[in-house]
């Protein structure tokens, strides 16, 4: 919950208040920046009518807890759905066969964007199939994976934060199968 002094809103792309969400997160405080030193772009962008705009997506629950979804840079639009890739992780890392797994939307003439998910098999006789049928099961069908890329290792940077990016740039290009 928003701590004494701490305004908190969900709000939509064009800055428009969501309720409970989910939308991106906008907090103002005395305590929040006043803005990036001589960056003009990145204050517009950031600082909204007196918000920041944080580029965390969350949602409420009756009792006014913030719930942090997702990056809004990691969210994937997929047929006009927006789909968080952290909860598809996080269906998929359930899977026992799963050592690390990153999920990221890939550019699809139809949709817009199609779900990928990158997989570290924890267990080499671990199949895309399996997986893919594993989703099935846990999460709604417009979010499941339409492909799934099985890697040994996910690129990290020096904090361990999976860089997306660079799995983008290389999946983007790459056939299925």
């Amino acid at each position: 919950r928003p701590g004494p002094g701490v305004a908190l809103r969900l709000v939509d792309d064009e800055g428009v208040d969501v309720g409970d969400g989910p939308g991106e997160v906008a907090v103002r405080a005395a305590q929040v920046m006043a803005g990036y030193l001589d960056d003009e772009a990145a204050n517009a962008a950031t600082i909204v009518d007196g918000w920041m705009r944080t580029g965390d997506v969350g949602r409420l629950d009756a009792d006014g807890y913030l719930y942090l979804i997702d990056r809004k840079k990691d969210i994937i639009i997929s047929g006009g759905e927006n789909i968080a890739s952290r909860e598809v992780e996080d269906a998929l890392r359930a899977h026992p066969g799963v050592a690390d797994v990153a999920v990221i939307g890939l550019p699809d003439d139809r949709w817009g964007e199609i779900v990928c998910a990158v997989v570290v098999p924890a267990d080499p006789a671990l199949t895309k199939d399996e997986l893919l049928e594993f989703g099935r099961q846990r999460i709604g069908g417009y979010k499941k994976p339409r492909r799934v890329e099985l890697v040994e290792s996910l690129p990290r940077t020096a904090s361990g934060k999976v860089t997306k990016p660079q799995l983008r740039d290389r999946f983007s290009c790459a056939t299925d199968g």
